[in-house]
């Protein structure tokens, strides 16, 4: 359903993926209030900070849009915050079960036992009822980001308290968390710390504002049938933001009064440390034994090579390195081409980024190419559920209810690849408008449970929460599936360990600026 959205009423990092926009550096911020009215205060002191949907635009476009920022400003709130802040008993008991409970009581849904328990959570995180705001700032610099926080630190009053206790190198416990691209010499890249390239693609839905060539492998699937041919098509934007129909064409279940939700989202935040010298371990010993080498299996857990090329189209490393390499060279004639030759250099960039992101599975449904298990089927399966019927009339309808957007940064530095040990991992942001049915749903049904693709309880490779053995190695699994032509037989890897591990993390609300300016004035009414 095609919507036109009020972009300047929607929060930035709702819309807007930052990094894409030449943002490679960020600084999250907690805050307790312990006055309402200075907590109110404090939130209307911010708005004018508060960065908007509204594309940006070059000093030379003739198109509608505000010039880009050198810095970006956005802010969430969790369950016991907009508490904190006074909005009215009937407004809080129409949020969501799970965001009232909040991330640390729904571990048991998420799966962080073990090292990922509360219980070695940052201190920052431990805290639960006293964190209350969320503030995310990104920009190009760290000088910029310095800026803005000293700038937000003015608005500071008593009975508003910044929160210490965010883990940082060498166990010294910091104000703040900073996220950073990870650089190759002074180039921010797309990588992480196990050398993926990642962020390749987010979803696409009506309104965003984003280019429409976004909705090739952004957007859903249709149905090839005699009166309509197979393409692409925007997921509907009730998915992502309250106010608006999703899927189901229903109104995405949202707190009162309207005015309150509409527009705005809910936000998963997580702090992931990445386990760099297990996962470096592992690959070397299971990619001994593995005919394809470690990079191959490296390629087989994710389902796509390190470069960031499908497995289900690109079998091998070399065939992986020269598509990626053309891809690369593609993107660049697009931008550098001359005037005649403009429109043939974007076509070319075109349909090699359709091979990057808008293949499935549908000819590979047994996964002899891309594995049945690996990471990104299990994430985003791309129809595949299906298991070949059409059963649906819009291909892959199963999943679209499960999509999220992805926000977030590397963080921390990897000093020593062969150690577990050091500050370095993702901070995972989710963006969606029901954290039960999306987030919650893909990290336990299809992380760290197999049955949905028929492998009963083996986890995602690399996210799952694998359990550690009296030895020390891990008890996970994955079948690598054999090759139709008979040359590889099934590969099992055994005593996968827990590659990645949480930190902490909360359930966030991010208001439209609409729902800022009435929190702040206090003056949400649900009658």
């Amino acid at each position: 359903m095609k919507t036109n959205l009020d972009l300047h009423d929607i929060q930035g990092n709702i819309i807007k993926g930052y990094g894409r926009f030449g943002f490679p550096k960020a600084r999250y911020i907690l805050y307790r209030v312990t006055d309402s009215d200075a907590g109110r205060q404090f939130v209307t002191d911010l708005i004018p900070l508060i960065t908007t949907s509204v594309p940006w635009v070059s000093s030379s476009s003739t198109e509608k849009g505000n010039p880009k920022p050198k810095v970006t400003t956005n802010i969430a709130f969790t369950y016991e915050g907009l508490k904190k802040l006074d909005i009215p008993e009937v407004s809080l008991h129409s949020f969501p079960d799970e965001f009232s409970m909040g991330m640390k009581d729904r571990v048991d849904i998420l799966g962080d036992d073990g090292a990922s328990a509360p219980d070695n959570w940052d201190p920052v995180w431990q805290l639960v009822e006293q964190i209350h705001i969320l503030i995310s700032i990104n920009a190009e610099t760290i000088e910029d980001i310095e800026g803005r926080y000293q700038e937000i630190g003015k608005c500071l009053l008593d009975g508003v308290e910044q929160l210490d206790g965010h883990k940082g190198d060498d166990g010294v416990e910091l104000p703040y968390q900073d996220g950073s691209a990870i650089y190759n010499g002074d180039i921010p890249t797309s990588k992480e710390h196990f050398g993926y390239t990642d962020g390749i693609s987010d979803p696409y839905f009506w309104g965003s504002g984003a280019s429409a060539i976004s909705v090739v492998g952004g957007g859903k699937r249709t149905r090839e049938d005699a009166t309509t041919k197979a393409g692409w098509e925007p997921l509907e934007t009730g998915e992502f933001l309250l106010g608006h129909k999703d899927e189901s064409d229903e109104y995405p279940t949202a707190p009162i009064p309207p005015l309150l939700s509409r527009n705005g989202t809910f936000m998963v935040f997580r702090k992931l440390h990445q386990n760099v010298g297990l996962f470096n371990a592992y690959l070397e010993k299971e990619g001994a034994r593995y005919s394809g080498g470690k990079e191959e299996l490296a390629a087989k857990f994710a389902g796509r090579w390190r470069n960031g090329a499908p497995l289900v189209d690109f079998s091998t490393e070399d065939s992986a390195n020269e598509f990626i390499a053309q891809f690369i060279q593609a993107r660049s004639n697009s931008y550098t081409a001359s005037a005649e030759n403009k429109e043939a250099a974007r076509a070319e960039y075109l349909a090699l980024k359709q091979k990057l992101v808008a293949f499935d599975f549908d000819k590979d449904i047994p996964g002899s190419k891309c594995p049945v298990g690996s990471h990104i089927r299990r994430v985003n399966p791309r129809g595949s559920l299906e298991f070949g019927k059409e059963a649906f009339n819009t291909h892959g309808a199963l999943v679209n209810r499960r999509r999220i957007a992805r926000r977030g940064l590397p963080y921390g530095d990897v000093k020593d690849p062969s150690s577990n040990d050091g500050n370095h991992g993702i901070i995972f942001m989710a963006l969606n408008a029901n954290i039960k049915r999306q987030f919650e749903f893909v990290q336990q049904q299809w992380i760290n449970y197999g049955n949905d693709f028929k492998l009963a309880n083996d986890k995602d490779p690399l996210l799952g929460n694998h359990q550690s053995k009296e030895s020390g190695e891990g008890d996970g699994r994955m079948v690598i599936e054999a090759d139709p032509n008979g040359d590889r037989p099934p590969f099992f890897c055994q005593a996968i360990p827990r590659f990645v591990e949480t930190r902490g993390g909360d359930y966030f609300f991010i208001p439209s600026l609409t729902a800022l300016r009435l929190i702040g004035a206090g003056l949400v009414d649900p009658t």
